[in-house]
């Protein structure tokens, strides 16, 4: 059980927020209001698994929001243009994975930190993204939004999509040698090395995956709104390093798993809709985020502090 007991904690500290919900704010849980909150949520979760597989490799990238509202960006400009909605999303994730691409290079094989090189991008993204579209929104096409489907149709296929992904996801990492390059690489790089996996390639491939499920993200909140804003991203890198830490994957690489991100994302995401209904300024969500990120890193430094002295 101590395997698995942050996503134990996790699981029951969500279910309490949902018993003090349902007691105080039974309307939360009318269908359609929450299956629109779920299907809002699904973006960030997908963009969550990018990340918690960077920091399971022992790596950062704060620069997720900003390849997000990139990807959004092309994938509109892509459909505004009158090409067909598949071209819009092949153009996303293209985008995403050369966006990441370039993170690995600079990481992967020139050595540099993590944080540095994403920072870097962040800002290059941001600033390419101001001079591009200068702040301008633009209406899609009819046919983009929810896929050209009816809305609860479209919400059934994001959220499907979002957790046949996550199942996928999870079971790639248990089972195949892909996955266990990555936590190899995260728990000792030189000793992955001297076992046979290469560190470097390995780490490329993780960002190159952040890169392509941040364009897949992007495309999943495309759909959803019938237009697309070029700060869409912002603050996404603060929600997705929170879920996956929270969830129990640990900051200095090597342990976690998928479904500690998917309880730790169902409970950041529910944060703000309980704070308003208990009543509090909504804009304690941030803090609240920050905080849980700080004692999730105590929690790993303590766990540590106990191993190395056992």
């Amino acid at each position: 059980m101590s395997k698995y007991s942050r996503e134990i904690t996790v699981a029951a500290a969500l279910g309490l927020l949902m018993v003090a919900l349902a007691v105080i704010a039974p309307h939360f849980f009318q269908w359609q209001p929450f299956i629109s909150r779920l299907t809002s949520q699904m973006p960030a979760l997908v963009a969550a698994i990018g990340i918690a597989l960077i920091i399971i490799c022992r790596q950062i990238d704060i620069s997720i929001g900003a390849q997000f509202s990139m990807c959004a960006i092309v994938a509109g400009v892509t459909a505004a243009s009158g090409l067909p909605l598949g071209v819009a999303i092949l153009a996303a994730l293209g985008a995403g994975a050369l966006m990441g691409a370039v993170n690995g290079v600079f990481v992967a094989y020139l050595g540099l930190p993590s944080i540095v090189v994403t920072l870097a991008t962040m800002v290059t993204w941001q600033e390419a993204l101001r001079l591009w579209q200068q702040g301008r929104l633009f209406t899609l096409p009819a046919g983009v939004q929810w896929f050209g489907l009816s809305q609860p149709a479209g919400q059934a296929v994001v959220i499907s999509l979002t957790f046949v992904l996550l199942a996928a996801a999870a079971w790639a990492m248990k089972n195949l040698a892909g996955g266990r390059f990555i936590y190899a690489t995260g728990t000792d790089a030189e000793a992955a090395r001297l076992a046979g996996i290469d560190p470097k390639r390995t780490t490329f491939g993780v960002f190159v995956l952040m890169g392509l499920l941040s364009g897949l993200a992007a495309v999943l909140n495309l759909v959803q709104s019938p237009q697309v804003q070029p700060n869409c991203g912002d603050g996404l890198e603060l929600k997705t390093i929170a879920a996956a830490v929270v969830g129990g994957v640990a900051i200095r690489g090597g342990r976690g798993t998928l479904v500690g991100v998917l309880l730790g994302m169902m409970l950041l995401s529910n944060v703000n809709p309980a704070l308003t209904h208990f009543h509090q300024p909504p804009y304690w969500e941030k803090a609240i985020q920050g905080l849980v990120i700080l004692l999730a890193v105590m929690a790993d430094g303590l766990r540590n502090r106990k191993k190395t002295r056992s």
